[in-house]
């Protein structure tokens, strides 16, 4: 998703590593076909046979008289296939099935697995036995040392009392978080507004819209609907109530959960003698500790704090002019900032987000992602058909063009609809294996106007298709170690960084290759365009600061309800608090995979900053494409991040370029 975006969804949700049972033996010459659920039974099913060989695999390897060296190491490697196999498209189901009963099985499933897994990951027998390894490389030591990591931290080394606690917060939080991210997704609110009320907001929002009794227009709260709305609706109290109600997403229930989801894992946190789970989480990632993410987070507040109050002078001087009120009685609201930043832009660049939607159709845009992979990586992506969850769900596999070799499969769902995840994200959820020819797979999930999309969203689709890459281009040995599977304050970095290439001339002119009817974008337009992106940026990193820093202090060492540290933290800043909201009741990252590492999505962005540096010259480049595939993407998460940097780079990483885009 872009940075502009005020959430980002990882794609498999695992609060611990993800290990399961059994190789899978199928051919690997055919492109990966997604599993065909018409019915809950087939997902209860399927769920009840892995589940099955998992235990069956467990009781094998408890009955091992020894370790039998790096064989282990395949042992458990397979269980994370057998747990892919089945686990991992009902992880995407979850997010996009259209039948509510497929949606529930796959939660119960996933509940089901993450009992196992809790309780796996306490076997003493399979720790002691996997300590006893002795690694025949350093791709085998990494991965020995992220396998014991896994075990360590769900308590295997823990007294009896404590074990069996851990293992129930575990399944607790996997169960709470489902209900977290399930009130999220089937928000059925929707917020009436009258013709006039519409004034300026793209028709196409709102003409098919169902009316109610009284004529008016009711709009739901998806990102596609409430940002252009927020953006173009001249009324400002119908921007007020569709703001109200997105940042109510999930209600008073979500706020509840939250509050108990950061009191389990507080308790978890020092089940292991830790004051915090932000400290308990943090020593496993590049950032280390929380004290070293508030030194950075620091750094950002002051490069940034000055422009935040700069940028909302120019938004409260639009806001007179547009109204035409004095500045001493203009005063900004949060539900002005998206449109007052838009009209600030029109009048400063001459620059309107919707003016692009003609430029980008969507097939189009895809297919000018997949032409961006053929210049720079060597690949190719092929339509193949497959019966899939929706009509609007396309299957591609991706083949190496030098080889010919078969590399993955892409699964791309762009258009909104009832129930389905609507933000944008990339579920990895089948990763490569060397060991046994294993083909990768990830399911790419947006939704887009069909009429088009802004340059803002082409950033977004090229931003989710850089973690398709990363997941489709891996060349890992082990399952485990395969594409996005790495630290997590690195795991947008190589999709961030694609983020810049929308806004080259040169990029957007793949277009004509794939779409020779589509009218190029204007030079003067993109070049516009290219300045725009820098206003208010102030803004921007000001809120991704404070994300960041509520997402920490509310897995710091104190206990903390969630509203109320929001209230506090949120009315700290130049904007204040607008009573009556509750922004965390839908502030699904930090209820699941990103609790204690929102931070990551700023970190990530220093080391995106700084790969861009090697395209500098030339964002095309084929030659530094392809070193870039061999020594980042390849690796996955069998080498530690810095080192691929390094090395990708021909030195260290640093923040020099952050900081320098942050002064444009």
């Amino acid at each position: 998703m872009s940075r502009r975006a005020i959430m980002f969804e990882r794609a498999v949700r695992c609060l611990l590593p993800c290990i399961a049972a059994v190789a899978m033996q199928a051919s690997h010459a055919e492109p990966y076909a997604f599993p065909p659920y018409a019915k809950s039974e087939q997902v209860d099913a399927d769920c009840d046979r892995m589940l099955a060989d998992l235990k069956a695999s467990e009781a094998r390897l408890e009955e091992m008289a020894s370790t039998r060296g790096v064989a282990l190491l395949v042992d458990l490697d397979a269980m994370q296939r057998r747990y892919e196999d089945a686990g991992g498209p009902m992880a995407l189901l979850t997010a996009v099935h259209p039948d509510k009963s497929i949606r529930d099985a796959t939660d119960a499933c996933d509940l089901k697995y993450q009992a196992f897994n809790s309780a796996f990951l306490q076997n003493a027998r399979i720790y002691a036995l996997l300590k006893q390894v002795q690694p025949a490389d350093d791709i085998d030591r990494r991965y020995q040392r992220d396998l014991l990591d896994a075990f360590e931290d769900s308590g295997v080394g823990l007294p009896d009392d404590k074990r069996s606690r851990a293992q129930q917060i575990n399944n607790d939080i996997t169960r709470l978080t489902q209900e977290f991210e399930r009130r999220v997704r089937e928000d059925k609110t929707r917020v009436p507004f009258t013709v006039a009320e519409l004034q300026g907001v793209p028709a196409d929002l709102y003409k098919d819209a169902q009316r109610d009794e009284q004529g008016r227009y009711l709009l739901g709260l998806a990102y596609p609907t409430s940002f252009p709305f927020l953006e173009n609706a001249a009324n400002g109290a119908a921007r007020e109530r569709m703001w109200r109600a997105f940042q109510n997403t999930g209600g008073v229930d979500n706020l509840k959960t939250l509050a108990q989801l950061g009191e389990m894992r507080h308790e978890y946190a020092r089940l292991f003698g830790f004051e915090s789970y932000s400290d308990f989480a943090l020593r496993r990632r590049m950032a280390r500790s929380e004290g070293e993410v508030q030194k950075f987070l620091g750094t950002v507040k002051d490069a940034v704090a000055k422009r935040e109050v700069a940028d909302l002078e120019v938004l409260r001087q639009s806001k007179a002019l547009h109204l035409k009120q004095s500045l001493a009685k203009t005063v900004v609201k949060r539900w002005d900032v998206l449109y007052y930043t838009q009209r600030a832009r029109k009048a400063r660049f001459a620059l309107d987000q919707e003016q692009f939607r003609q430029y980008f159709p969507p097939e189009a845009s895809l297919q000018f992602v997949f032409r961006l992979a053929t210049q720079l990586f060597g690949v190719k992506f092929t339509p193949v058909q497959q019966s899939l969850w929706h009509a609007d769900a396309r299957a591609f596999e991706l083949a190496d063009i030098a080889t010919g070799q078969p590399l993955g499969t892409l699964f791309v769902d762009l258009y909104p609809r009832d129930d389905k995840y609507n933000h944008a994200a990339c579920w990895s959820f089948r990763n490569v294996s060397t060991l046994v020819g294993r083909q990768p797979a990830a399911g790419l999930v947006v939704n887009f106007n069909r009429q088009g999309l802004t340059i803002d969203e082409l950033e977004t689709l090229l931003h989710e298709f850089g973690h398709a890459l990363h997941a489709l281009l891996s060349t890992t040995r082990y399952t485990g170690e395969g594409g996005t599977n790495v630290k997590l304050d690195f795991v947008e970095a190589p999709s961030q960084m694609l983020e810049d290439w929308v806004y080259d001339r040169k990029v957007l002119a793949l277009f004509k290759d794939v779409c020779p009817t589509c009218k190029p974008v204007p030079a003067a337009l993109l070049a516009r365009a290219d300045k725009a992106r820098h206003f208010a940026k102030g803004i921007l990193f000001s809120r991704q600061h404070l994300y960041a820093s509520y997402d920490l202090a509310f897995y710091g060492k104190q206990s903390q309800e969630p509203m109320a540290l929001w209230t506090k933290m949120e009315g700290a800043t130049p904007l204040g608090h607008v009573p009556d909201t509750m922004f965390p009741a839908g502030f699904a990252h930090i209820a699941g995979g990103y609790a204690a590492g929102y931070y990551a999505y700023l970190w990530s962005l220093v080391v995106a900053e700084d790969l861009r540096t090697a395209f500098a010259a030339n964002k095309l480049d084929a030659s530094v494409g392809r070193r870039y595939r061999a020594t980042v993407l390849s690796h996955g998460g069998e080498v530690d991040p810095n080192e691929l940097v390094a090395q990708f780079l021909g030195r260290p990483t640093d923040s020099r370029a952050f900081f320098k885009s942050l002064s444009k």
